[in-house]
């Protein structure tokens, strides 16, 4: 199944969870927000959160800065 992830196309095998997607993408440990079609997921739900086809994924790092 295809997910857009940060506007990209990528595809990935059919009930992944969004936990699975960020170990897949060796993202887990710079993700620090996740939102599924414009909703936030919640960070301790990612391991249950069943993505479907065509959903968009955004992945979020905060930077610090000045």
């Amino acid at each position: 199944m295809t997910i857009i992830v940060n506007g990209n196309s990528k595809v990935f095998q059919d009930g992944v969870t969004l936990l699975e997607i960020l170990k897949e993408l060796a993202l887990v440990d710079k993700v620090m927000a996740a939102a599924v079609n414009m909703e936030i997921v919640k960070q301790d739900e990612w391991d249950r959160k069943v993505l479907k086809d065509n959903d968009k994924l955004e992945l979020l790092d905060f930077v610090g800065g000045g």
